[in-house]
């Protein structure tokens, strides 16, 4: 049985950027408390301020180095960070080692970050299914940077260009990264590249030939962005600075265009969109014997209804 939740003080504490409350709606949202669409409906005038910045690329890139770099150079900026982290989860027990929070240590006792580690629990995509709400609560919590740390991205997981107001895809130099950020969409969610690692031989290599292909695949209006690379090494911190100024360009350049705002409604409605289908699915019950599905499923084996009227009927009794 959940444990009664007093949302009202909850997120009036969270929002006003207490640690130990904004964990608790965290968890409250990882766990799909009955108490969540409340929780959901109080922290609506207290959104929108946030910058989301994803970070994405495959495993080794460095990219929660990349984050810690980031979070202390916004920090020495003065603003606020939070960081969720979303690690893989084993297929055999469901837990995850959350090993991002191992690697972010410099800024655990710092009251101006909070460090948030996810588990996919099996969610494609890069991300976990409860981002976007948690998200929406460390936006509500005041945050300045909300950063998204994905698990690690193959040629198709690019679940967070959906969910950020700018993506920053990680590459490594001698990976193969080089040809692997040409397929399968890679190029196109990126706001900005940046090569890691930056102290290897063939560094300025990859960052040559990254153009080059960005150049090949850039095909929009001259008032459109274009994407950027950069080059840093973030285990020394080098290029952190321009990878920032990258960002903040990017930003501004979403809020005078309005891309931002398109972005954000997109966001909104891929999020409806999945809260409402796990709604439909929860109405219209399994297999059991009975349930409106089952009876639905046996009348298409049995050869009494097409599939496609056997939705249509299902979808009709249902509203």
């Amino acid at each position: 049985m959940a444990r009664p939740v007093d949302v009202p003080a909850l997120v009036e504490s969270a929002t006003a950027g207490t640690p130990r409350s904004v964990a608790r709606l965290v968890s409250l949202v990882e766990d799909g408390n009955p108490a969540l669409p409340q929780i959901m409906a109080a922290l609506v005038p207290h959104t929108g301020r946030a910058h989301v910045v994803g970070l994405t690329g495959a495993p080794g890139v460095g990219k929660s180095t990349t984050t810690n770099a980031l979070v202390g150079a916004l920090r020495a900026q003065g603003k606020r960070v939070a960081v969720l982290a979303v690690d893989p989860s084993s297929p055999f027990s469901g837990g995850a080692l959350l090993g991002d929070r191992i690697r972010m240590q410099d800024h655990t006792t710092d009251p101006g970050v909070f460090i948030r580690s996810v588990a996919s629990r099996g969610h494609l995509g890069g991300l976990s299914a409860a981002t976007p709400q948690v998200v929406r609560v460390l936006d509500a919590a005041g945050f300045d940077v909300v950063l998204v740390e994905t698990v690690g991205v193959g040629q198709s997981e690019v679940e967070v260009a959906g969910a950020a107001d700018t993506t920053l895809v990680l590459l490594a130099p001698g990976m193969g990264d080089g040809i692997q950020a040409a397929k399968a969409g890679i190029l196109e969610i990126g706001d900005v590249f940046v090569v890691n690692k930056a102290d290897r031989a063939d560094a300025d290599a990859t960052v040559r030939d990254l153009r080059h292909m960005v150049g090949l695949a850039d095909r929009r209006a001259p008032n459109l962005w274009r994407p950027v690379v950069v080059k840093a090494s973030a285990a020394t911190g080098a290029g952190i600075e321009e990878v920032l100024a990258a960002i903040a360009k990017h930003h501004d350049w979403a809020r005078s265009s309005g891309e931002l705002r398109v972005r954000r409604i997109r966001r909104a409605a891929a999020e409806v969109e999945a809260l409402a289908l796990t709604r439909l699915r929860a109405r219209l019950g399994d297999l059991r014997a009975g349930s409106a599905l089952g009876e639905a499923a046996v009348a298409v084996v049995d050869g009494r209804q097409d599939p496609f009227t056997a939705a249509d009927r299902l979808l009709a009794a249902i509203r």
